[in-house]
């Protein structure tokens, strides 16, 4: 599997039913603010502890906590602890329907390349 904070389960695994990704977040991170055209999604923490914003409901989930988030509704996580976050992130609608992800700020477009080719910088907590 990919080594960084996107790991991409689903073809690793040859999974074709639904999305399936590791997002692992050193402390001091957060993914995007973002939502999906169509997949729902739904986030499982393995290990550390997450902080969500789920249509501008704040809260905090630790090891085995699991969130659900229907398809256009705005989230974000972040890491709110000392160590290394691990979730897991399925997602789907009738089954996958490909990338359907868009940033609610467009200047996260750039910001979210730039964690594709291991700049770490750009996810640090504000």
């Amino acid at each position: 599997m990919d080594d960084g904070v996107f790991r991409k389960i689903r073809r690793e695994l040859g999974v074709t039913a639904f999305g399936a990704n590791a997002l692992v977040l050193p402390p001091g991170t957060e993914w995007f603010n973002h939502f999906h055209e169509q997949q729902d999604e739904l986030y499982f923490v393995h290990r550390g502890t997450a902080g969500f914003v789920v249509d501008g409901e704040e809260f905090e989930l630790g090891p085995g906590g699991c969130c659900y988030v229907e398809s256009t509704t705005p989230r974000q996580f972040w890491n709110a602890g000392d160590e290394e976050l691990v979730i897991l992130a399925i997602g789907g609608k009738d089954g996958y329907v490909q990338r359907d992800g868009q940033m609610v700020d467009p200047a996260d477009v750039d910001r979210r390349k730039a964690v594709s080719t291991g700049d770490l910088s750009v996810i640090r907590r504000r």
